[in-house]
């Protein structure tokens, strides 16, 4: 898997060895708040981390990245980017960043850098991000990277059994 490199971070593939640090914001119900998953048991998260070393390996066709977000050797989150139409050159990102580390702009960092790869390296001519419309800090960061802000989708996806609302952001190239 590529490795992204930005001023202040190195966004890599997942080791064997990143469960500990992983579950540091997977288990941590805040953190978990606004996504569909979680909070992480403990072996969630070393399904997670096993599941992400493997498709790490580059197979040549990849449709799935996932980075582990590493502030100088400190594992403190992750950033995913899925190709959901190869016809259509359609993809989507996520992140999610270790409560401690909020508000020091390293989502945003991270975020950019793999917004730049998805529409360049990875050959995306769109790329969509949704957060709920109380997340405030999530929608900061996508407008920060220059997402535009597309609409409202109404009951969009389920968080702790609750239907919710979800705000559509897009960039295209």
């Amino acid at each position: 898997m590529e490795e992204l490199t930005t001023a202040r971070l190195r966004l890599r593939a997942f080791a064997p060895g990143d469960g500990e640090a992983v579950h540091r914001y997977a288990g941590d119900p805040e953190v978990c708040r606004f996504v569909t998953w979680g909070p992480n048991s403990p072996e969630d998260t070393r399904a997670f981390v096993a599941e992400a070393v493997r498709s790490a390996v580059d197979d040549g066709a990849r449709d799935v990245w996932t980075w582990a977000v590493d502030l100088d050797g400190d594992l403190v989150g992750t950033v995913a980017l899925s190709v959901r139409s190869r016809e259509n050159a359609r993809g989507e990102m996520g992140y999610v960043l270790r409560r401690d580390r909020w508000g020091q702009g390293i989502t945003t960092e991270a975020a950019e850098a793999v917004l730049g790869f998805a529409l360049t390296r990875a050959g995306l001519a769109r790329v969509e991000a949704t957060c709920r419309p109380e997340n405030s800090g999530s929608r900061r960061v996508l407008e920060k990277i220059g997402m535009q802000y597309e609409g409202l989708l109404r009951s969009h996806v389920v968080v702790a059994g609750e239907r919710r609302d979800s705000l559509l952001f897009a960039a295209v190239r």
